[in-house]
């Protein structure tokens, strides 16, 4: 996914591609695409570019005297998974250009071309910044450093390091591979608390005694976290070509590859995130830091084991130390609780509440009965989870307890 560092190569690109370029006529969309209409026409206009963090500005400047008379326009691209811009003949436009800008005669006629293979890529009229974005971690460093240690509070600061560096609010420009190369340089644990690790930065003061080359000689040898938001997308400029990215030559692959040190390296850890994001680490997992680690093993063997199994017809009457695992689990059978198509709309069970008043006062503690799939008033999707039943089969001893929201554990369990 282009990061910061790609989107100002691409800014660079674009300037250098169409430098001395007229560009003339409409601005043409792909009808697949479902961004907007670009209402600009001119016959003769520069195009120039701008980046900031994850985003790129693309000014439409018309010449003196172009027809029809028209302001500049700028427009905010974000390039999603898979965008960039490409200089191309216009008879031999390539795939997934879903944006074209024409040069104007004379000369071979020429097209800039917004190109993104995966279509998560979009622009924007206007050319505005996005406003909840930070300071771009390349271009306003100083900014870019103020405002994270004066945020600090902020509950982002409350996840994993791993996490809070891919909020652009506050780490503009930084994504997966920029988040796995600076922390592995630092020996940062990726799954540290963000606000521990960059509290120690608020108290970090270079020795009012040292000289101004000595405050920046111990700055380039032993930089902090801030500082590697700063300086490590430098060194991905500074590579040239257009960094990491399907599109990217065979050369320009080879130089970015050999300068990562741990995203997608042999010998490095990853894991998935909520978001399907991948970070490689180096290191052990993490280990599970919930306080209440009992409450939520209930939980999840809860909606394990409740939802997929029940007893068969005839079987109801287990009883705790009668038969050994093997035999409990050869009488539960697995079910889907939604259920054919048809069954979706039967009624749901009776209610704990009516099932408490017709049992005269008496504690009901297990399994709710239910009518077999296919009858009438079998339970449909999300019904067990309702009642709210735990089920715990023991890993020893293969013994089986309950307990219900209904009352109180029976003696023992």
């Amino acid at each position: 996914m282009p990061e910061g560092p790609e989107l100002h190569l691409a800014s660079h690109f674009v300037n250098e591609a169409c430098r001395g370029l007229v560009f003339g006529g409409g601005v043409e969309k792909s009808p697949v695409s479902r961004n907007p209409e670009v209402p600009f026409e001119s016959s003769a206009y520069y195009i120039s570019a701008s980046a900031r963090g994850k985003e790129l500005r693309l000014t439409l400047c018309p010449l003196p005297g172009a027809q029809p008379s028209q302001e500049p326009m700028a427009l905010i691209f974000h390039f999603g998974m898979s965008g960039s811009f490409q200089l191309v003949p216009s008879n031999a436009l390539p795939p997934h250009a879903h944006l074209r800008f024409y040069t104007a005669p004379p000369g071979p006629r020429l097209a800039l071309c917004f190109v993104d293979i995966r279509r998560f890529g979009h622009w924007d009229l206007g050319g505005k910044w996005q406003p909840g974005r930070g300071p771009c971690v390349l271009l306003e460093y100083e900014q870019f450093r103020e405002n994270v240690l004066r945020n600090l509070e902020d509950k982002v600061f409350d996840r994993p390091i791993c996490e809070a560096l891919l909020d652009q609010r506050f780490f503009n420009g930084i994504g997966n591979y920029l988040r796995a190369e600076i922390l592995y340089r630092l020996k940062i644990p990726p799954f540290e608390k963000a606000r521990t690790v960059l509290e120690a930065l608020k108290q970090h003061r270079p020795s009012p005694e040292l000289t101004l080359s000595q405050k920046i000689k111990v700055k380039l040898q032993n930089p902090d976290l801030l500082e590697l938001c700063h300086s490590v997308p430098k060194e991905v400029v500074q590579l040239g070509g257009k960094g990491y990215g399907q599109e990217s030559g065979e050369d320009d692959f080879a130089a970015f590859r050999a300068w990562l040190q741990c995203y997608g390296m042999a010998g490095m850890n990853s894991l998935r995130d909520r978001h399907g994001r991948t970070i490689w680490f180096q290191g052990s997992s993490p280990v599970r830091r919930n306080p209440r680690d009992h409450s939520q093993v209930l939980r999840t063997e809860w909606r394990t084991l409740h939802p997929r199994a029940r007893l068969l017809p005839g079987q109801e009457g287990h009883e705790e130390d009668e038969e050994d695992e093997e035999d409990f689990l050869s009488k539960l059978q697995p079910i889907n609780l939604r259920g054919p198509v048809s069954n979706r709309t039967q009624k749901y069970p009776q209610s704990l509440r009516k099932e408490r008043k017709q049992s005269d006062g008496q504690i009901q503690v297990g399994l709710p009965q239910h009518p077999p799939l296919g009858m009438e008033g079998a339970p449909p999707k999300g019904a067990f989870q309702k009642e709210r039943v735990i089920v715990r089969l023991g890993v020893t001893d293969g013994q089986r307890w309950e307990e219900g929201c209904r009352g109180s554990p029976q003696p023992g369990g």
